[in-house]
C-alpha cells in the first residue's frame, strides 16, 4: 500500500529538487510531514555521469533527506511531451501519493525540460481530481485526487518569490543531499567535462541565493516559492 505524502515535489530531473528546495523538503520532513519525489526522467542527457550513476546519486540523496518515496517516471530526457501518455504516467503518481501539497518545477529556466515539466504537472493535478479519468495500479482502480494547492520551485533563472521558507537550521544537511550528486557538481579530481553547474562557483550561487532570500526575510538562508493561485487564510497573523 503507497504512503499517503504531505508534500510531493515533481522534478524534471533528479538533482532539480535537491538543487532548489531540498532545504524545504528536509525541514518539513523534520517537523513529522511525509515528503517525497517524483522524477520524470534519469537525466539520461546530462553531460556528466550516466543515467545508472544518477540512480545511484538519487538513492544516496533520498536517504539523507529521509524520503518516505522515490519514484522515476522514465520519460525521455529532453524528449518528453504533454501527451496522454506522460500525463497518465503522472497523473497515476499523484493518486498514487495522494499528496496535500506538490512543489513544481520553475515555470521557464535555463533548461528548457523545467518548464515544459510545470506545464505537465499542472495539468496532471488538475486532470488527476477528475473520476472519470481511470487509472489502475496492480489491477485495482485509483481514487481521483487533487492536491489542495500547487508551490513551483525557483531554479537557475530568478523569479520574484511569493513565499521564503527559512532553511538556515538545515543547510548543511541540505547541501549534503545536494552533493550525493557527486558527478554532476565540482570535484577537482573529476575529468568529466565541465558544465554550468560544475563550477566551484555554482556552489557559491547556491548559497549567495539563500542568503539573498534568508535576508529579505530576516533570516540566513531561505528557499524561495512561487504560488499558483491565490492563497487563503482566516487571520492575518498566520501569514507573519
Amino acid at each position: 500500500m503507497p504512503i499517503k505524502l504531505d508534500i510531493l515535489a515533481f522534478a524534471a530531473h533528479p538533482d532539480d529538487v535537491e538543487i532548489s528546495a531540498s532545504g524545504i523538503m528536509i525541514k518539513h520532513k523534520m517537523k513529522g510531514l511525509k515528503t517525497g519525489i517524483v522524477d520524470f526522467t534519469a537525466g539520461e542527457l546530462g553531460t556528466r555521469g550516466s543515467a545508472e550513476l544518477r540512480a545511484e546519486e538519487s538513492k544516496l540523496a533520498s536517504q539523507i533527506m529521509q524520503l518516505d518515496a522515490r519514484e522515476n517516471l522514465g520519460l525521455r530526457d529532453g524528449f518528453f511531451e504533454i501527451n496522454e501518455e506522460s500525463l497518465l504516467k503522472v497523473i497515476v503518481s499523484i493518486r498514487k501519493y495522494q499528496p496535500e501539497i506538490v512543489l513544481l518545477n520553475a515555470p521557464s529556466d535555463r533548461h528548457p525540460d523545467h518548464g515544459r515539466a510545470q506545464d505537465l504537472q499542472k495539468r496532471a493535478c488538475f486532470l488527476a481530481g477528475l473520476p472519470k479519468i481511470v487509472t489502475e495500479v496492480n489491477n485495482k482502480q485509483q481514487l481521483p485526487w487533487r492536491p489542495k494547492n500547487m508551490y513551483a520551485y525557483i531554479q537557475d533563472n530568478f523569479h520574484e518569490p511569493y513565499i521564503i521558507i527559512f532553511v538556515s537550521d538545515y543547510w548543511e544537511l541540505r547541501m549534503k543531499s545536494l552533493m550525493a550528486y557527486s558527478s554532476q557538481f565540482y570535484n577537482p579530481e573529476s575529468n568529466d567535462p565541465q558544465t554550468p553547474i560544475s563550477t566551484p562557483e555554482f556552489l557559491n550561487f547556491i548559497e549567495g541565493r539563500a542568503m539573498q532570500l534568508g535576508r529579505v526575510v530576516n533570516a540566513k538562508k531561505g528557499e524561495g516559492l512561487l504560488t499558483l493561485k491565490p492563497i487563503g487564510t482566516e487571520n492575518l497573523l498566520d501569514l507573519l
